[in-house]
């Protein structure tokens, strides 16, 4: 019965991972994308975390974070990963392989121990905030956390940081 049992999970694993699979009929544009590379003024400051099954906050403490160009590539891979939501749990999050100039469009950084992160010298433009965690407990079957992002317009015209909270609570992830 065990041995019945772990077949099916392992069916139901592989079934999800061939469904999460991404193929983008849009092509990425790298002028499209250029403004990523642009210099500017504004400041993009926020706090990426999740909250566990639990109720506890756990902050993306290490974790990276990605300014990502608002293109019509990224527009949808984002809408083919999320659908109409912020956020997807960590077991559904999927192994996509993207262009390899679409990673070289955009920019990472870490987030702090208690989930902080900035971007400085951000030209205006529409960007994708993203960052993910995962974890498993020992006697899990599935893991935790979740991928989210925010989305935030730079106009060239910001006095003061613009605030970002990536949280992927808005899926109850």
């Amino acid at each position: 019965m065990r041995s019945v049992f772990l077949t099916a999970i392992a069916a139901l694993g592989l079934a999800a991972c061939h469904a999460a699979h991404i193929e983008s009929p849009v092509a990425f544009d790298a002028n499209e994308a250029a403004f990523i590379h642009a210099e500017g003024k504004a400041t993009i400051e926020g706090h990426a975390f999740v909250t566990n099954s639990g109720g506890s906050v756990v902050n993306a403490a290490g974790q990276p974070v990605w300014l990502v160009p608002s293109t019509a590539y990224s527009r949808q891979r984002f809408a083919a990963i999320y659908g109409n939501t912020k956020s997807i749990r960590a077991r559904a999050i999927p192994k996509a392989d993207s262009d390899p100039d679409y990673i070289r469009f955009t920019r990472e950084t870490k987030a702090t121990s208690g989930g902080k992160f900035s971007f400085d010298k951000v030209a205006p433009g529409d960007y994708f905030v993203v960052s993910q965690m995962t974890w498993k407990k020992e006697d899990a079957l599935f893991p935790e956390g979740a991928a989210m992002f925010e989305t935030v317009k730079i106009t060239g015209a910001e006095k003061e940081p613009v605030q970002v909270i990536v949280s992927g609570n808005a899926s109850g992830a």
